[in-house]
């Protein structure tokens, strides 16, 4: 049973009308799935799915130093956004570079910034930001609870998007990748996702999501859950924080020392430890090559050492079972690990990821 006290989006009672299973995530009562995992994954990949993801924290940064702290607090650098609708990917790192968390910057407007971070660590990053904030002149920091968020993900979002609200294509229909536009009433609809197909993430007053999710409901877009949220993700190659990264590793050992710009003499948080502190390991995919399910903790060992699996699962679009993995620097890609599954060591190969884009694969899969 779950606990009676946990947090609930705008939308919880419209995932209960819709049957969705719904479990205890970071301490939100969110969907798992709404009776096929399976197909909710296909549907994205194929078509369109929707996702509830208002358990993530919007945070504002508004005011004349907004820029100066951002380029100071996230290890990417804000200064790269030189147009109003731009969005960055980023960490938010510790002083000794380890990986607080993930998130994505958007450029609202002069000293208007908006970050988008993982509802796990909402609470930890807030306080993170607000106590780094105090030294830098006019600045204000706003925690958007009053915001939902919707996820609409695959190769024919967008026009269902349209087909539900087309009174917004004018301002959407030109974005690019990685680009945001406002709404009237309060509303960002910004071409992101963690699905690795294309789409929109919506943002908008939490009184306001029922509609829009009906409205996409009845253009044909599917109701999905976290359960395909983090296959599609895993078949992205991209990170989940708490299992592919933590406080614990850097980015450079978690795939994603192309988000960290150490050009000029910019002093982030973490920059330091990052330029004194070799990476000791790195973070690649594996295939397994037989019948198996790779998993979170699993070891790995090869000709170089001993490393972790850090999350995997069996891939829908594949047909087989794929995984990130944290092993020593010398293992190269194409070269064959073993991976302990219960009491066995079974075959993986090491391939670059991601696995899958735009549900095309991209590596090699087992005969």
């Amino acid at each position: 049973m779950m606990a009676a006290n946990l947090n609930r989006t705008a939308l919880n009672a419209e995932h209960r009308r819709l049957g969705a299973r719904l479990v205890d995530f970071g301490g939100w009562e969110m969907p798992l799935h709404y009776g096929s995992q399976l197909e909710e994954h296909h549907r994205v990949r194929r078509e369109a799915g929707m996702f509830d993801v208002s358990h993530m924290l919007i945070i504002d940064v508004e005011g004349q130093a907004a820029r100066e702290f951002l380029r100071h607090l996230l290890a990417n650098d804000i200064a790269r956004l030189r147009g109003v609708g731009k969005a960055l990917y980023s960490c938010l790192l510790a002083e000794d570079g380890g990986v607080l968390d993930d998130l994505v910057a958007y450029f609202l407007g002069p000293e208007r910034y908006r970050l988008v971070v993982n509802a796990a660590t909402a609470e930890k990053d807030l306080s993170w930001v607000n106590a780094r904030s105090a030294r830098f002149g006019s600045l204000a920091v706003r925690a958007r609870r009053d915001l939902a968020m919707i996820a609409v993900q695959g190769p024919r979002a967008r026009e269902l998007y349209w087909a539900a609200q087309p009174e917004a294509r004018a301002a959407t229909e030109g974005l690019g990748v990685f680009q945001a536009a406002e709404l009237p009433a309060d509303r960002v609809a910004a071409r992101t996702g963690y699905t690795g197909e294309d789409g929109f993430e919506l943002m908008l007053p939490g009184d306001r999501a029922l509609d829009l999710w009906q409205a996409l409901l009845g253009a044909g877009v599917a109701p999905c859950g976290l359960g395909a949220r983090d296959t599609l993700r895993l078949e992205a190659g991209m990170n989940l924080y708490g299992e592919d990264m933590d406080e614990s590793v850097t980015p450079m050992e978690s795939g994603l020392g192309w988000t960290v710009d150490l050009s000029g003499e910019r002093d982030f948080v973490g920059r330091r430890a990052l330029v004194s502190r070799p990476a000791r390991a790195k973070l690649v995919g594996l295939v397994l090559q037989e019948k198996g399910v790779l998993r979170s903790h699993q070891p790995v060992r090869s000709a170089h050492g001993d490393g972790m699996v850090t999350s995997g699962s069996f891939a829908p679009t594949l047909g087989c079972s794929i995984a990130l993995a944290r092993v020593p620097l010398a293992v190269s890609t194409n070269e064959g690990v073993e991976v302990q599954i219960r009491e066995k060591w079974l075959p993986a190969t090491v391939v670059k990821y991601p696995f899958v884009r735009h549900g095309k694969s991209l590596v090699s899969l087992p005969v």
